[in-house]
């Protein structure tokens, strides 16, 4: 079945994919993710792009081809040794569902306010917060980084591979355990074994100290969807994000657990609210002339119009998007 789902109507010898499964004795268990690395190094010379990703991130072709491009504007602007001092970054996101409702045809009007959320970044003011400018002067502005650098996935050229080999305190190509507290092996520092081998050693400053570059200008496409879609629920929770930390009696009963969900948490980001952010405090350049979204409002009136719509017309104008009253 798998193979009709990657059939390729080229009828090239070298077209279409070889998919590989390794089968894992089951005592591996969380160290599962550490294969990949021997496996990127072992093929180095016969790839020019490596994609490591846990199973549940949709990477779309837009995401890579941003990556690839990003990533070749880097070493234009830096050169290639200077440039694997940065490597281009992933942001996931999910969508913010009531958590105590199921969605049908006579529910579907709580889906109105359903939107992006970074789970993952919330902390308010979320510029200086949960994001902010990348801290180096040797590139040009416009390029971000995450306060969490969790990714869950990581993309690398052939090239950024062989520099984080060699790379001083990082060999990139030699599988290490997580960070583990003073004394206490299994309690990590940094993170699980998977955080570690996705993100914290690549970006760690104690480690490989690669610095994650997000380009504003193209922030959205590097963005990548989290298909459980329910870490979201977790924001405002005992012990998570936004959460007390207080000691409390846990609940004893599924019910009880659901009936103390919150629809939303209010401390969620959304995509609009972290988009605005970054416009306000880094105004991008006027395009002369203008070539963009218009929005023609032709609606007979104002008198009697429902107040939401007022409301989100004035909204509109107070956007960067260009909009034509006719």
């Amino acid at each position: 079945m798998l193979n009709t789902r990657f059939h390729c109507a080229n009828e090239s010898p070298k077209a279409g994919f070889t998919i590989s499964i390794h089968l894992k004795s089951p005592d591996t268990r969380l160290h599962l993710v550490d294969f990949h690395r021997e496996l990127f190094y072992e093929r180095l010379e016969d790839y020019s792009l490596f994609i490591y990703t846990e199973d549940d991130i949709r990477v779309s072709p837009r995401t890579v081809a941003t990556y690839l491009f990003e990533t070749k504007r880097v070493i234009e602007k830096l050169g290639p040794e200077k440039a694997s001092d940065y490597n281009v970054g992933i942001v996931r996101y999910e969508y913010n569902y009531p958590s105590n409702i199921i969605i049908d045809d006579g529910t579907r009007h709580a889906t109105q306010n359903v939107t992006r959320v970074y789970w993952e970044h919330s902390w308010q003011p979320p510029i200086g917060k949960s994001v902010d400018i990348i801290p180096q002067k040797d590139i040009l502005p416009g390029y971000i980084h995450m306060s969490n650098h969790h990714q869950g996935m990581y993309l690398a050229t052939q090239d950024l591979l062989r520099a984080w080999k060699d790379r001083s305190g990082c060999e990139f190509n030699m599988v290490k355990n997580r960070p583990h507290a003073k004394g206490k092996p299994h309690q990590p520092s940094e993170g699980t074994q998977r955080v570690w081998m996705s993100s914290q050693q690549l970006y760690g400053s104690h480690h490989c100290n690669v610095q994650q570059l997000l380009p504003m200008e193209s922030f959205g496409a590097l963005t990548v969807l989290h298909l459980p879609n329910k870490n979201y629920r977790r924001v405002g929770r005992k012990g998570r994000l936004g959460g007390s930390k207080d000691k409390q009696k846990e609940m004893e009963d599924i019910s009880a657990m659901q009936a103390a969900l919150p629809v939303v948490s209010s401390q969620l980001l959304t995509a609009m609210q972290l988009h605005t952010a970054l416009r306000a405090k880094w105004p991008p350049k006027p395009q002369i002339p203008y070539k963009g979204i218009v929005m023609l409002d032709q609606v007979e009136g104002r008198q009697g119009n429902d107040p939401r719509l007022v409301q989100r017309m004035k909204d509109y104008r107070g956007t960067s998007v260009a909009i034509l009253f006719v």
